[in-house]
Formats: structure tokens, C-alpha cells, sequence
């Protein structure tokens, strides 16, 4: 497993060693010693996984704290293109993001801090997000930015007009109107 660091502090992109054989594939994805040797420190409570078609736009979502969750986030089926917002407030990258495709195909994994709002564009019918978190599900401590704020002028790598989101998403506010 190779643990590669970020433009952004904090954030892995993690390479898993996988071994193929004509019976298919095997490899770890998640092992605590390996994480921890990265200096990445963190218990999992929960596991989540969604299926979604072409177009569909999960985010930009975070909890605030004290419920705040780390995300170890991976592609089972299909592709996405993954995006995350620095909201930490003392950061040097405070409102700068990062875009990373993750696929089925190449098993990355992308781990994403407390601190950081999060969402997911799929570019594939039938693509599987799966993700591990560090706490708990608090629908009072959710909140979000809307997914093209002018300001971070994100490029979700699909054109606006596929993209399908929930009602919820749609009425998110924009970033400079973020309170933390």
C-alpha cells in the first residue's frame, strides 16, 4: 500500500497493492498500521456506500464539530470524480480544493480529513461509492456549499447541464456565506 501525500495538507491518496491472478483480484483496503505509520490516526464507526447513475452529484457536505467526520472514500464500480473544499479555518489552503478521479479499475482511495467538505460527481451508470467515516451520522450538524460556487470555480469534469442533484443540493448556500 503506498500512502502519497497532497497539494493540500492532511489529504492521502492511497494506492493499495493488489494481486491479480486468472481467479480475480485481492488487496487490503484499509490496514490501521499502515495508516498510522502515515500519520493518519483515526477509529471508523460506520461504513456507507451508494449506487448512483452518470451525472449524479452527492455534496458539497461536511459536519460540524464536535461531530465533524474524517472519510476514507473509494470507488467499488464505476468512475467519479472526487472533490473537496479546506474549510479549516487556520489553514494555508483554507478554501482551495482538490479534484482526483477515483475508479473501480484502480482502487485508489482517497482519505479526506475532519475539515473538509466533500461530494462526488459519477461519470458511469451504476458506479458504487463506498466510504468509511470517523463519526457518526448528526443530521443537525450537517451543512454544505453549493456545488458550483463561482468562487472555487470547480471543475466537477462533466458538463453542468448532466448533472442531476437533489432538491437538498440544489438550495445549498454559496461559499463566502459559510459560517463555521
Amino acid at each position: 500500500m503506498n500512502i502519497l501525500t497532497t497539494k493540500i495538507k492532511g489529504l492521502f491518496l492511497i494506492e493499495p497493492k493488489i494481486w491479480k491472478d486468472d481467479r480475480g483480484y485481492f488487496f487490503e483496503s484499509y490496514n490501521k498500521k499502515r495508516f498510522e505509520e502515515a500519520g493518519i490516526h483515526v477509529d471508523f464507526v460506520q461504513d456507507n456506500q451508494s449506487l448512483s447513475q452518470k451525472g449524479i452529484l452527492r455534496g458539497l457536505h461536511a459536519q460540524a464539530d464536535p461531530h465533524a467526520q474524517g472519510k476514507l472514500v473509494r470507488v467499488i464500480q464505476g468512475r467519479v470524480i472526487d472533490v473537496v473544499v479546506d474549510i479549516r479555518k487556520n489553514s494555508e489552503t483554507y478554501g482551495e480544493h482538490l479534484t482526483v478521479e477515483l475508479s473501480g479499475e484502480t482502487n485508489q482511495m482517497f482519505w479526506v480529513p475532519p475539515g473538509f467538505l466533500h461530494g462526488f460527481v459519477t461519470l458511469e451508470n451504476n458506479t458504487i461509492f463506498s466510504y468509511k467515516v470517523s463519526g457518526l451520522y448528526n443530521k443537525s450538524a450537517e451543512f454544505g456549499i453549493l456545488w458550483n460556487d463561482p468562487e472555487l470555480n470547480i471543475d466537477w469534469g462533466i458538463s453542468p447541464d448532466e448533472v442531476i442533484l437533489s432538491e437538498k443540493d440544489q438550495n445549498l448556500p454559496l461559499f463566502k456565506d459559510l459560517s463555521l
